[in-house]
């Protein structure tokens, strides 16, 4: 599936952010995970069902995970049986506990001592049980359309006829399952985000998520989440009632509710700059970009770095930028290197975010 506007997952300097895919084994099946970006490592657990390069081709979904990007490592996974990750004939396990299994199997695989977690929807569960079982290894967990207790999110009757109907017929379920998330978007839209459901999952394994997520309770678990957190939720969500933010940031030890208008379940969509805003600011306080041991935190820049740093940020190239100041375009590219330095940033696209986001240019 192709970009759908040009620009898609572009940075604020007009450089493109590619994901690049690999697999790991967590419980004898090979899990596809995808890496984007630099920086201390942002991790996001699988919502229901996904796939990592279909999605990776609608342009609002680039967009959103590239804008993290920009100064982090955003990580992004498919679970056995969806997406790339290995489908067998079987239903895998589709509980909280394999879903924690697999967040340490990659996080290991990675390396990663330390990290931040962005749950949403559905994966905001593995989410808070991770965090409560590793706070050593936790920096930070932000909740997004999440929710505690699956059986809370709709009567029973509704609940059953949703997981019916998608065991039934998938195409009927995947489109009953859009209007639900995605309200008012246009046909296009609907269509195109019930066929990346029906591509990342079979409809007996969506069926099956479905049940799990509706079985899921993590309300026990919560108490022993001790890294801060941010619980953000669009009100009139009819996919995730309001509600079950609410409960979340209420059970949390130490957690700050930000209530969003609109009614769009993925945060990717409707203002989506409100979510990354939030985001970007909370990891800011609580797991900052880890800067170099060349920075210079006492050399702010110059008024020429900051002119030269504005140029870039319009996409211009260290040539147009230096047929605009009239100076040699070696000597712009020693201004940009300098501001690198200085931001502690291994980018132009990562120098331009750092220093738009702290009033610097």
């Amino acid at each position: 599936m192709a970009d759908e506007r040009p620009g898609a997952g572009a940075s604020a300097s007009g450089a493109v952010l590619e994901q690049e895919i690999r697999f790991c084994e967590v419980d004898g099946a090979r899990v596809a995970y995808a890496t984007v970006g630099t920086g201390p490592p942002l991790l996001l657990p699988a919502l229901w069902i996904s796939h990592l390069e279909l999605e990776w081709g609608f342009a609002e979904f680039r967009a959103f995970v590239g804008a993290l990007a920009l100064d982090r490592t955003v990580v992004r996974y498919d679970r056995p049986g969806t997406g790339l990750s290995d489908r067998g004939d079987a239903t895998p396990e589709l509980t909280v506990e394999a879903e924690v299994r697999t967040i340490e199997a990659i996080a290991d695989e990675l390396g990663l001592g330390e990290l931040s977690l962005l749950g949403i929807s559905w994966g905001g569960c593995p989410a808070s049980a991770f965090a409560a079982r590793h706070s050593e290894r936790v920096r930070s967990l932000i909740l997004v359309g999440a929710y505690a207790h699956g059986e809370a999110i709709a009567p029973a009757p509704l609940r059953a006829a949703m997981v019916e109907t998608v065991r039934a017929h998938w195409g009927a379920g995947s489109r009953l399952l859009t209007d639900v998330w995605l309200p008012g978007a246009d046909a296009h839209m609907r269509e195109r985000f019930a066929r990346l459901q029906r591509a990342a999952a079979t409809p007996e394994v969506a069926a099956a998520m479905l049940e799990a997520v509706y079985e899921a309770d993590v309300r026990e678990l919560l108490p022993n989440v001790h890294a801060p957190a941010l619980v953000m939720h669009r009100r009139d969500d009819r996919a995730m009632p309001f509600a079950q933010g609410r409960e979340l940031a209420a059970r949390l030890p130490d957690a700050r509710l930000v209530a969003l208008d609109g009614d769009l379940h993925p945060p990717w969509l409707g203002d989506s700059a409100a979510v990354v805003g939030a985001v970007n600011a909370f990891l800011d306080v609580h797991d900052p970009r880890r800067a170099t041991p060349s920075r210079d935190e006492s050399a702010p820049l110059s008024s020429r770095e900051a002119e030269v740093l504005r140029l870039v940020a319009e996409g211009l190239s260290d040539a147009e930028i230096a047929r605009r100041l009239i100076v040699s375009p070696h000597t712009v590219h020693r201004h940009v290197a300098n501001i690198r330095t200085k931001l502690g940033q291994s980018s132009r696209a990562a120098a331009v975010a750092y220093a738009a986001r702290r009033g610097l240019i």
